[in-house]
This record gives structure tokens, sequence and C-alpha cells, in this order.
């Protein structure tokens, strides 16, 4: 009677017999998956690249081909801004409100040491740039009419600068 008993307890028994079987089938149903997911994602995203050595043609003839520079043409003869719209255009926007240590309008306490340098030296800090201003030099306006916003911002301050006139036309 026992020979019977323990056939039928061997035949509900599960393929795992020890606890090395055990602890081998639980590690694996954790890596299993996690493997199979990263190959998933992979096999997802690598949908988005390009496959080696390929290359998009016309992509690569417009980055050839694209232009370098740009020719504008501007009227030689056309009248020179004063320089209170000048500053307003293109100098407001900073010494109004003194952002990054630009020194305001109007305030002579700061440009009292600036002014020393002279207009040429003003004129030519605005038109290479200086600290965090960036140069002004070839912008909307040509070197005289920065040189004429210069000199408004730098009267208000306290300077006694005179306008600098348009340039004589080329005979």
């Amino acid at each position: 009677m026992s020979d019977n008993s323990h056939d039928q307890h061997e035949a509900h028994t599960g393929p795992v017999k020890t606890p090395k079987q055990m602890l081998l089938l639980s590690l694996a149903s954790f890596v299993i998956p996690v493997f199979i997911i990263i190959g998933l994602v992979y096999y997802v995203t690598s949908a988005n690249k390009p496959a080696a050595g390929a290359v998009n043609t016309e992509k690569a003839t417009a980055m050839r081909i694209q232009k370098v520079g740009v020719v504008e043409v501007r009227d030689a003869n056309r009248p020179l801004k004063p320089g209170t719209d000048v500053y307003k255009a293109q100098c407001a926007a900073c010494h109004d409100a003194g952002a990054a240590g630009a020194p305001k309008f109007a305030d002579a306490g700061a440009w009292r040491a600036r002014l020393g340098q002279g207009l040429e030296g003003l004129v030519n800090s605005a038109l290479k740039g200086k600290g965090a201003m960036g140069a002004q030099g070839g912008g909307d306006f040509n070197d005289t009419e920065i040189a004429r916003a210069v000199v408004h911002l730098a009267n208000s301050g306290g300077g006694k600068f005179d306008e600098p006139k348009a340039p004589e036309a080329a005979k």
C-alpha cells in the first residue's frame, strides 16, 4: 500500500525538485522579461533611425550650397537719422533700464568716468561692443548714426559733444 501512495505523491509534484532549481527558476522569471522589454524598446526606437550608411541626399546638398552671406543694397544718399531716433530704436532697451550694467540715460554719476574717454572712445566702444553690449556697427544704422546716438546719450549724462555731421558725398 505504501508503494501506491508514493506514486500518487510523485504525480502531483511540479518540474522543480530541488531548492537550487527553484532559485534558478525565480531568477529567470525576473531576468528574462527584463531582457524582452529592453529588446522591444530598442526595436521600437530604432525604427526612427536611418540605416547605417543611408544619406538624405537632398538635405546634404542643401547644406553644401547654403548661402554664406547676404548683400544688402541701401540708398547711400538717404538722409541720416538724428541721434534721438537711433537711440530709441537701438539703445533705449538697455540704457533706459540700466540692464547688464549699462549706464542709464541722464545718469550723470554713471557717465562721469566714461565721458573722460572722449567722443571717439565712446563711439568706438559702441561700434565694437563693450562688456555685455554687443557691437552696434554694421546693423540697421551706419557709423555716423550710431555716433549721433552716442552723442545724444552722453550729453544726457553731462557731456558737451557736438553731433557729427553727415560725411561729404564722393565726387
